[in-house]
């Protein structure tokens, strides 16, 4: 049974929950802990559990009871991350919803600088920045944050198109819910249900706002996470980008919209073609050929914004479906990387050289990452 609030809070977070026992009290404990003073109606958890098969269902019911701000959905079957979340969408009373998973938590701070946000901006969208967090606690700054900085105020996708090339998931981002309904989006099943949600949030948004600092600890390595998996379910990925590219066709068609979305399409695949902890090797001839198929079939007719130097090869490569030449490539890149590597490492500090990240910010000597804001404090 879902209890109404009596009151409609500013912000909705939907929490799937699936599997993650070890992890769930401190995702929980995260947000509530961190809701302002006064600020109780303003912010409820609305927790699914999607048919979890370990204690997960008991944490729930045993964690909300007594606690008003903290909802539970109960599914009779395992329906995955996408229709869990849309199953806490539909019950959310929030003007906004924040989609947080189970595994992952909030820094103290987070909530009262969103809340913050979006009473002074009133943003369709409300990007995030975040830190990856490694099992032994390091933590590593994303690849895209550096495209956060220096937005002021709310902005749309055409005044600042690097938007695009932030990590596209749905925890980074809080939505107007209203706005979601708008643009007709919903999650759909199967894995990778963030393309065809997280792109077109950008592309229809009138008024996107960023929030420079880091709001979300994204949990790196679990056992049982689709980005540790190997499995045949990233074959999926190419039926969600054909939603996400369908949904721009017939929404918003634009030819340079488009080349920017081929452009990070072809990307992304070859993340995952690449990665051993997501194909195993039997799979990842298949996978290139389906690449290329996409390639062929979403080639913009003017061109894209092809990268440079390794990446481009591996790009010419695709369109070429050259699964034998890239195979080659990837080998030799591999091998290249272990001659680079230390010899020695002491403590997790490579031998001769002091701690180091591959993102901005300082590492410490703990190996946890400090990001430095414009005033040089620490977030």
């Amino acid at each position: 049974m879902v209890i109404e609030p009596t009151r409609a809070p500013l912000l909705s977070i939907v929490v799937p929950v699936h599997a993650v026992e070890p992890y769930l009290y401190q995702c929980l404990e995260s947000i509530r802990a961190d809701v302002p003073a006064g600020e109780a109606n303003a912010v409820e958890i609305v927790a699914v559990d999607d048919a979890s098969p370990d204690r997960c269902g008991e944490m729930l019911r045993s964690y909300a009871a007594g606690r008003p701000g903290v909802r539970t959905v109960h599914l009779t079957r395992n329906v995955g991350l996408g229709l869990a979340r849309n199953a806490g969408l539909d019950v959310a009373t929030g003007r906004y919803v924040w989609f947080v998973d189970s595994d992952d938590w909030l820094p103290p701070g987070t909530l009262p600088a969103v809340l913050d946000r979006l009473r002074g901006d009133r943003p369709d969208v409300l990007m995030l920045d975040h830190l990856r967090v490694h099992e032994g606690g390091r933590r590593e700054v994303d690849a895209s944050s550096h495209l956060l900085r220096g937005v002021p105020g709310v902005v749309r996708l055409a005044d600042r198109p690097q938007l695009l090339r932030v990590q596209h998931t749905a925890w980074n981002k809080v939505v107007r819910r209203d706005f979601m309904a708008e643009l007709g989006l919903r999650f759909h099943a199967g894995w990778y249900e963030d393309i065809p949600f997280s792109h077109p949030l950008l592309i229809g948004a009138q008024r996107i706002g960023v929030l420079d600092r880091v709001c979300y600890l994204y949990r790196q390595g679990r056992q049982g996470a689709i980005t540790s998996t190997r499995s045949d379910r990233h074959f999926d990925a190419f039926a969600q980008y054909d939603r996400l590219l369908d949904w721009v066709r017939h929404r918003h068609p634009d030819p340079r919209l488009e080349a920017e979305l081929f452009g990070l399409m072809v990307n992304h695949m070859l993340v995952v073609v690449g990665n051993d902890d997501r194909l195993h090797p039997h799979l990842r001839r298949a996978f290139f050929r389906r690449v290329a198929e996409q390639y062929r079939r979403y080639l913009p007719a003017d061109g894209y914004p092809r990268p440079d130097g390794i990446a481009g090869l591996k790009h010419r490569l695709v369109g070429r479906d050259s699964y034998l030449a890239y195979a080659m490539l990837r080998q030799a890149h591999r091998l290249a990387a272990r001659l680079r590597r230390p010899a020695a490492v002491t403590d997790g500090v490579p031998a001769g050289g002091a701690n180091r990240t591959d993102g901005p910010g300082t590492m410490t000597a703990d190996r946890t990452l400090v990001r430095t804001n414009g005033n040089g404090g620490t977030q």
